[in-house]
């Protein structure tokens, strides 16, 4: 599929976004060497396209990524789940490398897909997945599913359980609507959504 919006070269950004997305990038450094860094740059050159918007999403991006109360591996278990329930390719590519250097296993981002329930979750882990299937099924978190997050988490931490999936649902709809292709370097990790269940 070609992409429905197709991404902007860097030559064509307006200075401002330039300088905001080298700020951004600089504030959310991954721990990898540059040259392991994915740049997203078909993500980034299609939101270029509208400078107000991506500055305004990307600076509350830039809280869920390096400012969450939640550690990087929570926040990237409960993206990764948001992707495979939104059957968001590229989201779902870009996150199993952050997952992998947040700490999850190569089994526990295959479960994450596979098998959301299994009893090798410890109890907290299996509260994130099944909050995030609860919110983008019914826009709430379930009484029970709360309760073992309450018992864990503070205030801000659950709230930026809410906020992380909530965003990361919002982008998968972006990313599946514009058509945004992945990089060369996500294509190894692009999922095979049609043998997975939801």
């Amino acid at each position: 599929m070609s992409p429905r919006i197709p991404p902007a070269a860097r030559a064509e950004w307006s200075t401002e976004m330039q300088a905001f997305v080298d700020g951004f990038r600089s504030s959310v450094k991954s721990t990898a060497p540059e040259e392991e860094r994915q740049a997203g740059d078909n993500l980034l050159g299609t939101l270029a396209r509208y400078p107000g918007l991506a500055m305004a999403f990307l600076s509350f991006n830039k809280h869920l990524l390096a400012g969450s109360a939640l550690s990087a591996r929570q926040r990237e278990l409960l993206i990764l789940r948001v992707a495979h329930r939104r059957r968001a390719k590229y989201e779902w590519a870009q996150h199993v490398i952050l997952a992998g250097r947040a700490g999850l296993t190569a089994d526990e981002i295959d479960r994450v897909a596979r098998d959301p329930s299994a009893a090798e979750w410890s109890a907290t882990d299996r509260a994130l997945v099944s909050a995030v299937d609860e919110l983008l099924d019914d826009a709430t978190i379930g009484d029970e599913t709360w309760s073992t997050l309450d018992e864990v988490f503070d205030e801000q931490q659950l709230m930026d359980v809410v906020f992380t999936v909530g965003c990361y649902s919002m982008l998968a709809m972006a990313l599946t609507s514009f058509g945004i292709e992945p990089e060369p370097g996500l294509l190894p990790y692009l999922p095979d959504f049609a043998r997975e269940p939801l």
